[in-house]
């Protein structure tokens, strides 16, 4: 962590320009996780630079395997681990290295990771992971805050999902592709993240049917063959530019995106005001600044709206004329965003996990804190609307999904600088 890591926004400047949106953290992290799966060589294309990654690429090193990361490309070699355990320190930087597990129980009979602690946004437990895993023949050793797997070869099984977990199912369908016989993932999460992984995988041999879906069928395989893929484009990043140039004005176009996987999204910026062209792999944002609010937003799992793009959303909603609510129902504390905005002048109430957001003409630029990674992003765009100076601490959160936010917007216009000392 940086001593002094702060993101400098002037407001009032109108975005006008093109910018390329990366690839998907969220569909890179599991793609490299399951490069354990493979006896051969992994090469993916457009993995975004992010502190996320890097720490995932420690994780395949530490483990044995050979990884060569030259942003955008990274190469991976996993056929010589020399352990399957995850070490604890690397497992805390980051949380979602828990769907290693999978992996690893699946090509080499054996997984011990730490029980991942607190997350600042709310609870993410595992326990679906872990009755997945049992479900195809694993054995689970808790104790001392860590969790132990083995199993001589998983076994094809029936599971259903209590709730449709974006990290359950990926887990579970990476333990499901070596497993003897079929393994049917009921109320499955239907993320294009996960039809991503599905869609490497197969390309290296396996045999997944229902990716995007409720109902995923994985029929075991052998083994995997190396093989090429391409991340698909990053959907929150996407959203987050798109929310940005409806709240400065001017007119943007993002290249390199999907805006199906954005549909959600894109209804309720059109209900704020905002003009949208779409094509196939772009998408053209126009805005005069003047925003409506909108009546209700509620996040929900995909093809919802993303709880990802609620803090964003809610810096929006902050300046369109009118009442808006915002609903959160997938993290209970992802409204740690509010108090900062209030700081800048929004007019916000939160009761429980609803809160109504009055419009106000102009924010105020003011000294704020990201506590999380959207939370930052969301203050970055309130200071693009808002009058004066914004500083944004605590910024090295929002490299955790955003390749150099501050370069994407200044190429756009806005006036924006990054200040970092070690």
């Amino acid at each position: 962590m940086k001593a002094l890591d702060q993101i400098v926004v002037e407001g009032g400047t109108p975005l006008r320009g093109a910018v390329r949106v990366h690839g998907a953290k969220n569909a890179a992290l599991p793609i490299l996780a399951a490069s354990l799966l493979v006896d051969g060589v992994c090469v993916v294309d457009d993995v975004p630079d992010l502190q996320d990654i890097r720490v995932m690429v420690d994780i395949l090193r530490a483990l044995g395997a050979s990884v060569e990361y030259s942003p955008p490309v990274v190469r991976v070699d996993a056929r010589r681990i020399s352990q399957t355990e995850v070490p604890e320190e690397l497992m805390r930087r980051m949380r979602s290295s828990i769907f290693l597990m999978g992996p690893l129980l699946a090509r080499y009979g054996h997984a011990r990771v730490s029980r991942p602690g607190g997350c600042t946004i709310g609870s993410r437990p595992i326990d679906l992971h872990l009755k997945g895993l049992a479900a195809l023949g694993s054995s689970i050793d808790e104790r001392h805050g860590y969790i132990d797997c083995r199993a001589r070869r998983l076994r094809g099984a029936a599971i259903y999902l209590d709730t449709p977990s974006v990290g359950a199912t990926e887990n579970l369908m990476m333990a499901s592709v070596l497993a003897e016989g079929t393994t049917v993932i009921g109320n499955a999460a239907r993320e294009p993240e996960i039809a991503d992984l599905a869609d490497f995988l197969n390309r290296l041999g396996a045999r997944i049917e229902g990716a995007g879906e409720d109902t995923v069928v994985i029929s075991g395989v052998q083994s995997l063959a190396g093989g090429r893929h391409t991340i698909i484009p990053d959907r929150i990043v996407a959203g987050t530019l798109a929310i940005a140039a409806a709240m400065a004005g001017g007119e943007v176009t993002l290249e390199h995106v999907r805006p199906r996987h954005l549909g959600a999204v894109l209804t309720k910026l059109r209900e704020a005001g905002v003009e949208i062209e779409v094509g196939r792999d772009i998408m053209r944002v126009r805005s005069d600044g003047e925003l409506s609010a909108v009546e209700q937003v509620r996040t929900a799992p995909y093809p919802g709206f993303p709880t990802d793009l609620q803090a964003p959303f809610m810096a929006l909603l902050s300046v369109a004329r009118g009442m808006s609510i915002v609903s959160e129902t997938v993290f209970e504390e992802r409204f740690k965003h509010v108090g900062e905005l209030c700081r800048m002048g929004a007019n916000i109430r939160v009761d429980l996990r609803t809160a109504f957001v009055q419009g106000v003409p102009r924010l105020t630029g003011a000294v704020v804190q990201a506590s999380d990674l959207r939370a930052g992003a969301a203050l970055v765009l309130a200071g693009l609307a808002a009058k004066g100076t914004t500083v944004v601490e605590q910024a090295h959160h929002i490299d955790r999904g955003y390749e150099r936010l501050d370069e994407m917007l200044r190429g756009l216009g806005a006036r924006v600088r990054r200040l970092s000392q070690s």
